[in-house]
C-alpha cells in the first residue's frame, strides 16, 4: 500500500479503539471499509466531518470507502450517546435527508467507478425493506444474546437507575440491525472493516461478533475519539446551533468564522485532525504560530483550508473579505464583491432602518439622509461628526459635499453607515 492508514490516524489523534490485526490486514492489500451516517437532517454538520475525513484518508491510502446511509436505521434512532429517544422521522423526511447527504458526500470522495478503490454509497433500507421479520429473528437474532447486548455501554447507561427515559424495544434493536449492516456489506461487498466514533464501539463490535458467528471469519473495527473543545463546550455548536456543511443552514462566512475563533489549544489539535498537511508540515506550522500567537496563523490556515474544502475557493475569498471588513481592512469596492447573504451575515445584529428608494433617487444631501435614517439623533451631531471625519459610508470617509445616489447601493439594496470604528448602521431601501 502507498500509505499506512492506521499510522495516519494514530499521529493525528484520530485513533481510539482498534481490533488487533487491523493495521497488518490493511497493509497487506487494498480493503473495503465503511462508516454509517444516519439521515437525521438533510445536511451533515462538522461533527460528521471527522468521519468524512477518515474515509478520505482511507481512500488516499488505496482502500475502498463505503458510505452507508441509514435509510432503515434512521427510522429507529441510535441510542449511543443519547440520554433520550429521538423523534421518529417519516419516510418522506428520510428520503429528503438521504438525497441531501448523498450530494454532499460526492464533494469529498472519488466515486469514479473506473477506479479500483472508487467510493460507493449504500442505503441499508435497500436490504431491510426485503427482510422478513420472522426470518430475521430466527437467522440473525439467535446469534447475539440479550446478555451480550445489555452489556454494551450505550445500553447500560440507558437502563441505569439514573436514566429517567429508559430504552424502548425499538432503540434496543438498533444494535442488532447495525450488526446486520456489517454482515450484509461483508457478504456482498467484501467489507472487512467498520469505522466510527468511539460512542459506536459497542454497535460496531456487535457486527464483528455476528460475522464471526455466522461465517467463522474475522473482520475488523476501529473508532476515533469524540472531538472536544478545551473550554468544555460542545464541539461544532454555536449559540445558533449546529455548524452545518450545507450553506443554506450555515453560510460559508459563518463556517469560516467558527474555525477562525477556535482557541490556540484547540487549533494545535484541529490542524492535525481537519487538514491533510503532513506531520513535518504541521510541526512547522505550530512552531511558527507559537512564535507570534497574536497573529492567529493556525486559525487562519484551518479556517481557510476547511472553507475551501467544504464550500469553494470563491466562498473562501468572500469570507476573508467579509472578515476584514469588521477590522477596518476593507473598502467600498470590497463590499461590492460580497453576495447579499454574506453581507447580511457580516452585519447581523447591526441596527437597521428602512427608507424608500424614491427618497434616495431624490439625491438627498448627506446630512439630511443620515438624520432621516435615524443613524444619529440630531443634525448638529451629524454636522459635528462629519467635521471630525468620523463618518463613513460603505467604509469610505465622507465630508459634507458627499453626493449620495443609487450608485452607492450594496447588492442594489443597502447602504452601510459608520461612525468611528465599531458603530455600524444599515439602511435598507425598498
Amino acid at each position: 500500500m502507498s500509505d499506512n492508514f492506521i499510522n495516519q490516524l494514530r499521529w493525528r489523534g484520530l485513533l481510539q479503539d482498534i481490533i488487533p490485526g487491523c493495521e497488518e490486514k490493511l497493509l497487506e492489500s487494498s480493503a473495503s471499509g465503511y462508516i454509517g451516517f444516519d439521515p437525521t437532517a438533510d445536511s451533515l454538520h462538522i461533527g460528521s466531518l471527522v468521519q468524512i475525513l477518515i474515509l478520505m484518508h482511507f481512500q488516499k491510502s488505496g482502500h475502498k470507502p463505503i458510505v452507508l446511509i441509514g435509510g432503515a436505521t434512521g427510522m429507529i434512532g441510535d441510542p449511543s450517546g443519547k440520554s433520550s429517544e429521538r423523534n421518529l422521522l417519516t419516510k418522506e423526511e428520510l428520503d429528503k435527508n438521504i438525497e441531501g447527504i448523498r450530494s454532499q458526500l460526492s464533494k469529498f470522495l472519488n466515486f469514479d467507478s473506473k477506479k479500483k478503490n472508487s467510493a460507493v454509497i449504500c442505503n441499508n433500507n435497500d436490504w431491510f425493506d426485503k427482510i422478513n421479520l420472522i426470518d430475521f429473528i430466527r437467522d440473525i437474532g439467535k446469534h447475539l444474546t440479550v446478555n451480550y447486548m445489555v452489556a454494551k455501554d450505550s445500553v447500560k447507561k440507558r437502563l441505569s437507575k439514573d436514566s429517567k427515559e429508559g430504552m424502548s424495544f425499538t432503540e434496543f434493536t438498533y444494535q442488532i440491525i447495525q450488526a446486520y449492516d456489517f454482515y450484509h456489506l461483508f457478504k456482498n461487498e467484501n467489507c472487512l472493516i467498520q469505522m466510527g466514533g468511539s460512542d459506536q464501539w459497542g454497535n460496531i463490535t456487535s457486527g464483528t461478533e455476528l460475522i464471526r458467528k455466522k461465517t467463522g471469519k474475522k473482520v475488523f473495527a476501529l473508532t476515533c475519539p469524540l472531538i472536544t473543545k478545551v473550554d468544555g463546550s460542545k464541539f461544532g455548536k454555536t449559540e445558533e446551533g449546529n455548524v452545518w456543511l450545507d450553506r443554506k443552514r450555515t453560510s460559508p462566512y459563518k463556517f469560516y468564522q467558527y474555525w477562525l475563533n477556535v482557541s490556540d489549544e484547540d487549533a494545535f489539535k484541529y490542524i492535525k485532525i481537519f487538514t491533510f498537511y503532513s506531520e513535518d508540515e504541521i510541526i512547522e506550522l505550530i512552531r511558527v504560530h507559537k512564535e507570534e500567537p497574536n497573529l492567529r496563523s493556525l486559525q487562519k490556515i484551518i479556517s481557510s483550508y476547511l472553507t475551501e474544502l467544504v464550500h469553494s475557493k470563491e466562498d473562501l475569498e468572500k469570507s476573508i473579505i467579509a472578515s476584514n471588513i469588521l477590522f477596518g481592512k476593507s473598502t467600498s469596492k470590497n463590499l461590492g464583491l460580497l453576495d447579499e447573504n454574506t453581507f447580511l451575515d457580516v452585519f447581523d445584529g447591526v441596527p437597521k432602518a428602512n427608507l424608500s428608494l424614491s427618497y434616495l433617487n431624490s439625491n438627498p444631501i448627506i446630512n439630511d439622509f443620515l438624520f432621516e435614517s435615524g443613524f444619529l439623533s440630531s443634525k448638529s451631531e451629524i454636522n459635528r461628526a462629519i467635521k471630525e471625519n468620523s463618518i463613513s459610508i460603505n467604509k469610505e470617509k465622507i465630508n459634507s459635499d458627499f453626493e449620495l445616489s443609487k450608485h452607492n447601493l450594496i447588492c442594489d439594496k443597502y447602504i452601510l453607515a459608520q461612525r468611528g470604528k465599531k458603530n455600524y448602521f444599515l439602511i435598507v431601501f425598498n
